[in-house]
């Protein structure tokens, strides 16, 4: 049985879905026409007679062909084509033609919806390459993932900041059904089962890691060793119903992705193939405003309790994780680039200046300015063009420090104690 997400999924990434329903709908859209009746006269008719109606036909159908073998190289969704085509072609089945023999009676409104599709798709054309020439600058793209991902972040991200208990000796585990990548959690269908028996159920990958068929997909236990030990069959379709394993990553709950593609970009800019510093100075711009969103949501394990001792436990990344990642990759392809030392440590102040006073992710900023610094120092061999990297690692030092805790004012001396001597 596939699942409605699933299938939702399966249907926005297929390119055969909407344009096999686009036929369809054009087919039963001429038939129905072709029931009604509307004389020559009609503002809405066919004017022209039956040899000219099959004309356009053939004509509207030929063009569409052609438009189709186009857009079938540009790999885009070609629903109102292919359904103007079929509309065209099925149309010659009954326009002009009866019993085998030629007629001058035809379904004028039919022939006009022709005229119609041809028009719309005309214009979709129009808009497609305009849309075309926009959406492949890199920017146009980078923009793309960076709302993506945002959304992901307000929206489809789990709230985490909770401590996980360790998986005991004791736990079962439980073995994923299929390979692929965890493209989604559902932890209601998970509680389901252990809030009724009182099992702890914790999952191994975090939601975009790849799991294989036959490996641990979970662990389920009980609060002591001494209870019997929960059966993994019980719990093997819950899994299968709360966790959606796919042969692709997927944005809906996986923001690393997001972060992931504009790395790539960056690395990809920075190759020697293509050297092109400012495309990754551009993508690392776009990934200060992810962390941005980042360093001011609770991350990490996502853990939801049941009222008798149940409780899901589904790991998620912690700010330091999606940082190191993030920072290592660009900063090992782009240490020879001040500019990217550049870019990397205004992200980190960017993020210093509004991830508060949270001492693992100050941490974690202070090290990766550390690192980023020594690498740039180890692979730049004239130290004026550093100038620019040290000024932003100060102003990430200063980032941090005006949000660390002040020391208390010494304690003032009392009325008995004699005063201090001056300074000599």
């Amino acid at each position: 049985m596939i699942r409605r997400d699933a299938l939702l999924e399966y249907v926005r990434g297929s390119l055969w879905v909407l344009p096999t329903l686009s036929v369809l709908a054009a087919l039963a859209a001429g038939s129905l026409l072709s029931l009604v009746r509307v004389g020559p006269r009609s503002p809405l008719a066919f004017q022209g007679t039956s040899d000219d109606a099959r004309t356009l036909l053939i004509g509207i159908a030929g063009t569409m062909v052609t438009v189709i073998a186009l857009l079938l190289g540009l790999t885009v969704v070609l629903s109102v084509f292919v359904a103007t085509f079929a509309y065209s072609a099925a149309g010659l089945y009954t326009v002009g033609v009866s019993g085998g023999s030629r007629t001058e009676t035809f379904p004028r409104l039919a022939v006009s919806g022709a005229l119609v599709l041809l028009f719309v798709s005309l214009g979709l054309l129009v808009y497609f390459a305009d849309h075309l020439v926009h959406s492949i600058q890199v920017d146009a793209i980078m923009s793309v993932v960076e709302r993506g991902t945002l959304a992901v972040i307000r929206d489809g991200l789990f709230t985490g900041g909770q401590d996980a208990p360790e998986v005991p000796g004791w736990a079962v585990p439980v073995t994923a059904p299929r390979s692929g990548y965890v493209q989604a959690v559902r932890p209601g269908l998970l509680l389901a089962q252990p809030a009724g028996r009182g099992v702890c159920l914790r999952l191994r990958p975090r939601v975009g890691e790849h799991v294989v068929a036959g490996t641990t997909l979970a662990w389920i236990w009980r609060a002591s060793p001494s209870d019997p030990a929960p059966d993994p069959r019980a719990f093997a379709p819950v899994l299968d119903a709360g966790v959606r394993i796919g042969f692709e990553r997927t944005l809906e709950q996986d923001a690393a992705l997001g972060i992931r593609q504009l790395v790539d970009v960056a690395c990809k800019a920075l190759s020697p193939a293509v050297n092109d510093p400012y495309t990754a100075v551009q993508a690392v711009d776009h990934l200060s405003v992810i962390f941005c969103a980042l360093a001011t949501r609770p991350l990490g394990n996502h853990i939801i309790h049941s009222g008798n001792g149940g409780a899901v436990i589904i790991p998620g990344r912690r700010f330091p994780d999606y940082l190191a990642v993030m920072c290592g990759l660009i900063r090992r392809y782009g240490a020879r680039e001040p500019t990217i030392a550049d870019a990397l440590l205004r992200l980190l102040g960017n993020c210093a200046a509004v991830a508060g006073g949270d001492p693992e992710r100050a941490a974690a900023i202070e090290e990766q300015a550390r690192i980023i610094i020594a690498d740039a120092e180890r692979e730049v061999a004239q130290p004026t063009d550093l100038a620019y990297p040290y000024a932003e690692a100060e102003a990430v030092r200063q980032a941090l420090a005006r949000h660390q805790p002040r020391p208390p004012p010494p304690a003032s001396s009392s009325p008995d104690e004699p005063p201090a001597p001056p300074p000599r």
